[in-house]
C-alpha cells in the first residue's frame, strides 16, 4: 500500500539481509525465481551455507519478506542498510503495541546524511489515516501518555512531513485498509536516527491535519486524537551485524522464534530473551 499524501515519498533504494530457512540448492533456487524480475527488486546474492539472502530494493521489507515466504520457507530480516557506498546507513527500530490487538514493527534507515527511510506494518488498527510521530521520551512506564510531546528540537511550531517548518518528529499519516493493517515506506529529510534511539514513536486514533486545521490543537499534535499505541526506538542491526541464529538464554532458534515470541510465558520462564531485530 502506497503511503498517503504528506507522509512522505519512497524513492531511495536500500539493501536487505535477510536469514532465510534453506536446506539444498533447490532452495537456492527456487528463491531466485521467486524474485526474479520483480520491479524495484535485484537480488545481489543468496548464500546455502549461511542461509541468507541479501537484495537492493525500493520495497518494504514487509513486501520482500512475503516474497520470500512465498517459497514455503520461513525468512527473517536480519539487517538494513543503505545502498550508495559510503552512507551513514545507522539503523533503529521500534516494536509498537497498545491497547487491544494493535502492534507492529516500524524500523529506521539513514540513507544519508539528507535522508532516513522509515519502514514498517502495524495491524489492528481502525481503518483510515493515523498520525504518525516520533515523541521526545523513550518512556512507557504510563503507557502512550509518558512518551512526551512530538521530538521538536527546533521549537518549531506542528507541521506535515514536506513542510519546513514543522516538529522534528512529524511523520504525517499512515493509511490502515479495511483488515487494520498499515503497511508504509517513506522518507524523510529532516529526522536522523542517531536522534531518535531512545525517544519512542507513537501512533494516534485519527487523522494528523499537519497543523492545517482551525482546532486550537492542530498547531500542537495535529488534533489526532488519543494515542493508541507506542514503543521505545531502539539501536538495530544494519547489514551483516546480526549473526545469531539461536537464542542462547533458551535455545529458541531464529525460525522458532518467528512462533515463539519473547512475551511468551514459556519464553519468560526459561529467561529474558533478546529478540532478533
Amino acid at each position: 500500500m502506497e503511503a498517503p499524501p504528506g507522509s512522505g515519498g519512497d524513492s531511495s533504494n536500500c539493501k536487505l539481509e535477510f536469514a532465510v530457512q534453506m536446506v539444498c540448492q533447490n532452495c537456492v533456487e527456487a528463491i531466485q525465481s521467486s524474485l526474479q524480475g520483480i520491479p524495484g527488486l535485484q537480488v545481489l546474492n543468496v548464500q546455502l551455507e549461511s542461509q541468507s539472502v541479501l537484495v537492493e530494493t525500493s520495497l518494504g521489507a514487509e513486501k520482500v519478506q512475503s516474497l520470500l515466504e512465498s517459497t514455503g520457507r520461513s525468512a527473517v530480516l536480519k539487517g538494513m542498510g543503505a545502498a550508495v557506498p559510503g552512507s551513514l546507513g545507522a539503523a533503529a527500530v521500534a516494536m509498537v503495541s497498545g491497547p487491544g490487538l494493535v502492534q507492529g514493527v516500524v524500523r529506521f534507515l539513514q540513507l544519508s546524511p539528507q535522508s532516513c527511510l522509515i519502514d514498517g506494518a502495524i495491524d489492528g488498527l481502525e481503518p483510515g489515516l493515523h498520525g504518525l510521530h516520533v515523541h521526545e521520551f523513550g518512556d512507557v512506564t504510563n503507557s502512550c501518555d509518558s512518551c512526551g510531546d512530538h521530538f521538536n528540537p527546533h521549537g518549531e511550531c506542528h507541521g506535515g512531513p514536506q513542510d519546513v517548518h514543522r516538529h522534528a518528529g512529524d511523520l504525517g499519516n499512515i493509511l490502515a485498509a479495511d483488515d487494520g493493517r498499515a503497511s508504509f515506506r517513506m522518507e524523510d529529510n529532516q529526522l536522523k536516527v542517531h536522534d531518535i534511539i531512545g525517544r519512542s514513536l507513537v501512533v494516534d486514533a485519527g487523522q494528523d491535519d499537519l497543523g492545517r486545521g482551525s482546532h486550537p490543537l492542530s498547531k500542537v499534535t495535529g488534533n489526532s486524537g488519543e494515542r493508541v499505541a507506542c514503543g521505545i526506538i531502539a539501536r538495530s542491526a544494519s547489514l551483516f551485524q546480526n549473526p545469531k541464529k539461536i537464542c542462547t538464554c533458551d535455545g529458541v532458534t531464529l525460525w522458532e522464534e518467528r512462533e515463539r515470541p519473547a512475551a511468551r510465558p514459556d519464553r519468560k520462564a526459561a529467561g529474558q530473551p533478546t529478540p532478533h531485530l
